[in-house]
């Protein structure tokens, strides 16, 4: 009887936890919609390029995170379960708009070297940066600990990528504090050229998952 009972209390466990996992992959969506929106809003206002491609790559995050919303679910249901149609759809298209942000980013980068565009302000790439900062990093907390508690390497792994979001947000803060001290017209576009390489990355990332059912591409195991 109290076996019957423990395993019931074990199971509910479970499911709380799955809850919670799911719960945080809604809420990157939410927070990478809003960065999204209030990024491209003031990048385009300020004429900052840096800004106005963070959010767009934010924009890019929503889409992955409804893929990662799903395989949480997946995995709820079917433990040993692997990726399916839809996670590998979605990050194709995750995938291709990583590519096309990068060609966006690095052609624009170089037209605004080439005329010396100055970004008005970059007060808001500061404050968005710290912001996104603070948000991801307690996101990839509270991920790892479920993932961990779970024993999940799905989660675990979806916790990784997140870092991926810090360090553009390093990014977007070193472009943007460095400008608003000095005034450097080019310091915008060395930022937007480093987004464009975490987009080159994370679009290789995407492609490769897509293609086998590996949780990041340095993953040796085919599961």
């Amino acid at each position: 009887m109290s076996e019957a009972r423990g395993n019931k209390t074990e199971v509910a466990t479970v499911k709380h936890l799955y809850r919670i996992a799911f719960a945080l992959a809604l809420i990157t969506i939410l927070c990478s919609s809003v960065e999204a929106l209030v990024s491209t809003y003031f990048g385009y206002e300020d004429e900052s390029l840096t800004l106005f491609g963070f959010g767009a790559d934010s924009l890019i995050e929503v889409v992955s995170g409804f893929g990662i919303a799903h395989m949480i679910l997946r995995i709820q249901r079917h433990p040993e379960s692997k990726r399916n149609d839809f996670e590998r759809t979605a990050l194709q298209i995750t995938g291709y708009a990583f590519y096309v942000l990068v060609i966006g980013l690095v052609t624009s980068s170089i037209y605004n070297l080439w005329t010396g565009h100055k970004p008005s302000t970059t007060i808001a790439g500061i404050v968005i940066a710290v912001l996104s900062m603070a948000a991801m990093w307690a996101l990839i907390h509270k991920k790892i600990r479920v993932g961990q508690q779970l024993n999940s390497d799905a989660i675990l792994a979806d916790a990784e990528c997140t870092r991926v979001c810090i360090y553009m947000s390093l990014v977007l803060l070193a472009a943007s504090g460095i400008y608003e001290f000095t005034k450097i017209a080019f310091v915008d576009s060395m930022g937007s050229f480093g987004l464009a390489y975490f987009s080159f990355k994370e679009g290789q990332e995407c492609f490769a998952k897509a293609r086998s059912n590996k949780l990041c591409p340095c993953d040796d195991n085919s599961s």
